[in-house]
């Protein structure tokens, strides 16, 4: 567990733990940059790499959540915003196989978990991914083909909405029993 935060993921190599998802991913890029480097050579394409990893981390994670809790209004506003950003990272694979052009890379790697999620964002963000970003549905599925360390690693995205479900409405319990609040707002 991440001794400040109280969290995982983790990697312990040395007996030294790395916290931290893409912080692990680089470690793991570094260290065995030989065997199946993530990371294009390019340090501009690096940068660029990075600056989507960061999106994806803070954009669809965060809007991805509100699509479960929110509700009215405030659900509209997180619809909007997700199908928004996921048009932006559409658009960044292009006709590319996979983010980095023809080989599974750092931004794959990054958006690959959330791929697993698209049946519950479309469940609980009243959404049509399938339809409206077919890049990025056909992207996964090559992911889950050609990858066995993504086919063996993720879940099925069907367990994910009932799992998704199960902790929403948990989440949604709690912070209405504790009146939640969210920048001044009483939203319980």
């Amino acid at each position: 567990m991440n001794p400040v935060h109280k969290k995982f993921p983790v990697l312990i190599h040395n007996g030294k733990p790395i916290c931290e998802s893409n912080i692990i991913v680089e470690y793991i890029d570094e260290v065995w940059k030989d065997k199946a480097p993530l990371f294009p050579s390019d340090t501009y394409d690096k940068a660029h790499a990075r600056f989507w990893a960061d999106f994806i981390d803070k954009k669809i994670y965060q809007i991805g959540w509100k699509l479960y809790t929110r509700k009215g209004e405030e659900h509209e506003v997180a619809r909007k915003e997700f199908m928004d950003s996921l048009k932006l990272i559409e658009g960044e694979l292009g006709d590319k196989p996979y983010f980095g052009g023809d080989s599974f890379g750092y931004l794959d790697l990054s958006l690959i978990p959330f791929h697993s999620w698209f049946h519950s964002y479309e469940t609980y963000g009243k959404l049509n991914i399938q339809q409206d970003f077919p890049k990025l549905i056909a992207w996964g599925k090559r992911c889950f083909q050609n990858k066995k360390s993504v086919s063996n690693t993720l879940p099925d995205s069907l367990k994910k909405l009932v799992l998704g479900f199960s902790a929403g409405v948990s989440m949604i319990a709690t912070e209405e029993e504790e009146g939640y609040k969210e920048g001044g707002k009483d939203d319980g």
